[in-house]
């Protein structure tokens, strides 16, 4: 999963959250295109051919690890992000088997994310609030009449609780905001 455009310009200069443009590329969901789906927050797993990987983001100055599968195939020319793919350590693969034993199916090949109890990001633990470690497929979760404007967004996530929204375009583009992108969040 190559590294998905900002749906709002972000102010690299200032307080590094989002302002009322729009970014390059991302036109067509103001202009009412493609799907919304929930973005969750938790671990990013791609799964292709049974094999378990976790994102990896070699932001710059970092060297990405020998076993790193690239999602794209250089840095992001704006952030110097680069995000792919490795193997998870012993304490990730505990979580991530959780939430696949959870299921009736060993899921199909594509990219998830593994949400939990023992799932934390840089906003804290559990941000979903979860009791159990489970999977979401990406982009299967719709958000039906979300709002497509700077303050509709911003309001719909500040009263939300979910973590932001991926739009999917038919062609496989993607844009995303998150809640914490706009001037509110801490």
């Amino acid at each position: 999963m190559k590294k998905i455009l900002s749906l709002f310009k972000r102010s690299y200069e200032g307080n590094r959250k989002v302002y009322n443009e729009i970014s390059e590329g991302a036109e067509w969901v103001i202009a009412g295109e493609g799907t919304a789906t929930r973005k969750y927050d938790g671990m990013a797993i791609l799964i292709e051919k049974g094999i378990v990987y976790i994102r990896y983001d070699a932001k710059t100055g970092r060297t990405p690890p020998p076993d790193f599968i690239p999602a794209q195939p250089e840095p992001d020319p704006v952030t110097g992000h680069w995000p792919g793919w490795v193997l998870p350590t012993k304490g990730q693969d505990k979580f991530i088997k959780e939430a696949i034993a959870a299921l009736s199916d060993y899921p199909e090949d594509g990219t998830y994310e593994v949400c939990g109890p023992k799932i934390g990001t840089r906003h804290g633990p559990n941000p979903e609030n979860l009791t159990e470690h489970v999977l979401y497929r990406h982009g299967a979760h719709w958000l039906m009449h979300g709002p497509r404007d700077y303050e509709g967004i911003m309001e719909y996530l500040k009263d939300s609780d979910i973590e932001g929204i991926v739009w999917h375009h038919p062609d496989g583009r993607m844009v995303k905001i998150k809640k914490n992108d706009f001037p509110y969040s801490k």
